[in-house]
């Protein structure tokens, strides 16, 4: 099947962005929704310096996520991405945000599917020799903590996540869709800005590049699976399993390892530490990939 016929279900989320798909509008309201999320995200931040003074230091590691209340903070706060987008669409497109998600009952049907796929994925990976991860792993939180925590881990990754396909996938996928026919410039631009933003020297080192190319990758199926089901659901499901893997499950120890069971002792900047990592990550992002497109599959 062609990719033209395999995306014909793409028009129901660019259908509704074709009726404002100017350019100017695109970059304004790429700054709307940064502004917007910004500015909350500041306002949140004062006040909570204010109410925590002078324990001031509870917060201090807000930005690494290495302990439970800063790193549910840090995801949580990525719903005023949703909202600035929210702004942005209404103010700049006339569109509601319900039309960038698609319609709600697909989204609901294709997050649970692909979801439920993946965890069978997860659980014949998990029965499957090798039965290490090759790197020692440590306890991070004591399990009754762990579960005490799961709801709200669970909810703040999903804030997280759905922000992420929200903006990538959703509003600037959708508007240069209705703008560019090729698949080139709304699929390739939005996954180089996505990853981008997941390129860190100041964690990664010269491996930077390396994560950031994941992501870019990461960011181009998600692209393919939002357009062949007409709703982000399925880019959702993924994104969210990837991450309670990665942040709930087990994490690396200096970074966003506030919520998760385990760490695994992995120095990320270290020259050549992704060699052994990276083909068994950009293998497991494949799989699961073609996991979603066999459950959406109709």
């Amino acid at each position: 099947m062609s990719l033209r016929r395999a995306y014909v279900p793409h028009e129901i989320l660019v259908g509704p962005a074709r009726a404002r798909p100017e350019l100017w509008r695109i970059l304004a309201g790429t700054v709307v929704i940064l502004a917007t999320a910004i500015m909350l995200s500041s306002v949140l931040s004062f006040v909570l310096w204010f109410i925590a003074q002078p324990q001031t230091a509870t917060f201090e590691d807000a930005g690494s996520g290495q302990s439970p209340l800063p790193l549910i903070l840090l995801l949580g706060g990525f719903v005023f991405l949703t909202l600035g987008t929210a702004v942005a669409v209404r103010l700049l497109h006339n569109r509601g945000l319900s039309s960038v998600l698609g319609p709600s009952r697909a989204v609901i049907r294709d997050f649970i599917a692909v979801f439920r796929a993946l965890l069978v994925l997860g659980v014949v990976i998990a029965v499957l020799p090798p039965y290490d991860m090759g790197a020692p792993l440590t306890p991070n939180l004591s399990p009754g903590l762990w579960l005490l925590l799961l709801p709200v881990s669970l909810l703040v990754l999903l804030i997280q996540t759905s922000a992420e396909e929200i903006v990538f996938r959703g509003y600037l996928q959708q508007q240069l869709a209705a703008r560019f026919s090729s698949p080139l410039i709304w699929v390739g631009l939005p996954s180089a800005l996505f990853a981008l933003g997941h390129h860190v020297p100041a964690e990664a080192g010269n491996n930077a590049l390396f994560v950031a190319a994941w992501a870019g990758l990461f960011g181009v199926l998600m692209a393919d699976l939002t357009a062949r089901a007409g709703n982000l659901g399925p880019a959702i499901a993924v994104h969210f399993a990837n991450n309670v893997s990665s942040i709930v499950l087990v994490s690396l120890p200096d970074t966003l390892s506030g919520l998760s069971l385990y760490t695994i002792d992995i120095d990320i900047s270290a020259p050549g530490a992704l060699q052994t990592w990276l083909p068994i990550d950009f293998g497991m992002m494949i799989l699961m990939w073609l996991t979603a497109r066999l459950a959406i599959r109709r």
